[in-house]
């Protein structure tokens, strides 16, 4: 801790050369500023920006209360210190990938990164627009870390980075958006980095499981953390490392030309505030996939007072921002519900689950690889239907194809419709037991079985998160007992299940409905064409029909 302090008192003096940072921390004075309404451009030059207003912060944790502040304007955020951290015990990173990323042509490794981080305060009363003034609060120094994939061959690199704000709800870091975006990340180029942005990722939580100091401490005891105030401007300060590598370059010199910003969930409510507080401050990232947010945003400093109770993405921003919403996400977003504008888009997707059978799959050994018996399950009741293994990948998939073409300055994604809501409850098919609207892939649109954001209460904490599915099989199963705890059949009156034979009454026949609902989705944007061919040959090798 006395290294850190002395790093945090030379980093906070030093002047930060322009040619090594694309914005400079504020100091002492800050300025208030509101972003330009100009059309987008995907890399940003830096702007004059008039001083309105200025103040003196003090370097504290905290505002100093009574204290005159304005806002901050935009201004270089600095690239903290790269270092290459120690083996350790385990001799991996925690969360090290299982599966064999060699032969996917990728490579993982792990950097340090330190530095001097800021706090945010919000002025005034934040409003349900999201458009959000902050002021300064505080500095502290802290280390974290920071996982990389990327192409190991720089001709495959597409030039697209994808920072995702490592999800901390478990109390450890979790990487749902690699999960969730998985082959897309890896057949097209993307390279991913996964961010420990949280001190619960760094120091632990509630529970037995342990963070990363207690995870390895050879390789992690000199990690810090702050607190989660700062957490925005290390996730700030993270992709500036990429862009200006103090140090090793995590990148391995590859041509960056978009650097996109991620976070699912828990992290979502973080990203929700980071786009409209703090990126109209820092300016480091080209665009933003928000993944399965609700109506509330995480608060911005340390109290978490003054937080509306719905809040949309702010509009008047440059960079755009692609908010995409599983159907156990749309009723918790249904007060912040916006309409698609030039730089802020909506999809939510019907038959797809917070976390679903896609995601455990793909985390699993992963997760099992670093944690073994420790590692966190939906826990959801013996004999209970199991998790939704709908299309949501293919969603994400979609959106992070549009969205990196968006943010290089091309074409928005298409719109699609929201699920049916009403009186705070999705609306679903009285025969399938689907919900109603959103945006239908051939899941959905040529269905085998009921495909549910939500399942009855029971089980762990994070058990409802995960859906159901139900397969028409005449009622076969367990849970089909035409109550809440059938996805089915959730509420009277009693519905049969549909009859498979009845609804696709040959095998070619079933076939021929899922290729056109595929070749449907791709030509409406909905879908991307490897996808669409992995969903047809799944169809083929099945036995539906007849």
């Amino acid at each position: 801790m006395a290294r850190l302090a002395e790093s945090a008192t030379r980093l906070s003096s030093r002047t930060v050369d322009p040619a090594r940072a694309r914005r400079t921390s504020p100091t002492e004075e800050v300025a208030m500023t509101t972003p330009s309404s100009v059309p987008h451009r995907p890399r940003r030059r830096l702007q004059l920006i008039a001083a309105m207003a200025v103040a003196a912060v003090a370097l504290s944790t905290g505002p100093v209360p009574g204290a005159a502040v304005a806002a901050a304007a935009p201004a270089l955020v600095p690239s903290p210190a790269i270092t290459v951290p120690p083996a350790g015990t385990h001799g991996f990173p925690f969360l090290a990938e299982a599966e064999n990323l060699a032969a996917a042509g990728y490579t993982e490794s792990e950097y340090f990164l330190s530095g001097v981080a800021s706090s945010y305060v919000g002025l005034g009363v934040l409003g349900p627009s999201g458009r959000w003034p902050v002021a300064v609060a505080g500095r502290a120094a802290y280390r974290t870390r920071m996982l990389v994939r990327r192409p190991a061959d720089p001709a495959r690199f597409n030039g697209t980075v994808v920072v995702e704000w490592l999800n901390v709800s478990g109390q450890v870091d979790l990487s749902p958006d690699y999960w969730f975006a998985h082959d897309e990340l890896l057949r097209a180029g993307y390279a991913w980095v996964g961010v420990s942005a949280q001190k619960v990722g760094v120091d632990g939580g509630i529970g037995d499981l342990p963070g990363l100091r207690q995870w390895d401490p050879a390789r992690y005891a000199t990690l810090s953390h702050p607190g989660d105030q700062f957490s925005y401007d290390i996730f700030s300060q993270a992709g500036q490392a990429l862009r200006t590598p103090d140090g090793p370059n995590p990148l391995a010199g590859l041509d960056i030309r978009t650097v996109l910003a991620d976070g699912e969930s828990q992290s979502a409510l973080r990203m929700t505030t980071y786009v409209n507080a703090v990126h109209p401050v820092a300016q480091v990232y080209d665009g933003f996939l928000i993944h399965s947010n609700s109506a509330l945003a995480a608060p911005i400093d340390a109290r978490g007072l003054g937080m509306p109770p719905a809040v949309r993405i702010r509009t008047d921003l440059q960079q755009p921002t692609f908010v995409v919403l599983t159907e156990t996400d749309v009723v918790g977003h249904a007060p912040a519900r916006q309409p698609d504008t030039a730089t802020v888009h909506t999809w939510e997707l019907a038959g797809t689950a917070h976390g679903d059978q896609w995601a455990l799959d793909l985390g699993d050994p992963t997760l099992r690889r670093s944690l073994g018996s420790q590692t966190p399950a939906p826990d959801c009741p013996a004999g209970s239907a199991p998790p939704n293994d709908g299309p949501g990948h293919y969603g994400v998939a979609a959106a992070l194809a549009h969205l990196t073409t968006w943010a290089q300055g091309g074409q928005a994604p298409p719109a699609a419709s929201p699920v049916t809501v009403l009186g705070g409850v999705v609306i679903r098919d009285a025969t399938t037991g689907l919900a109603r609207g959103g945006l239908r892939l051939p899941d959905v649109t040529v269905p085998t079985r009921t495909l549910s954001g939500l399942r009855a209460i029971g089980g762990g904490p994070f058990c409802g998160l995960y859906g159901a599915h139900d397969p028409w099989n005449a009622d076969a199963d367990g849970w089909d007992r035409h109550d809440a705890g059938d996805p089915s059949d959730p509420v009277a009156p009693v519905s049969p299940e549909p009859d498979l034979t009845a609804l696709y009454p040959t095998h070619a026949r079933y076939v021929a409905a899922v290729r056109a609902a595929a070749d449907a989705a791709v030509a409406a944007g909905y879908l991307l064409p490897p996808d669409a061919a992995q969903i047809v040959a799944t169809a083929q090798a099945s036995p539906i029909g007849g």
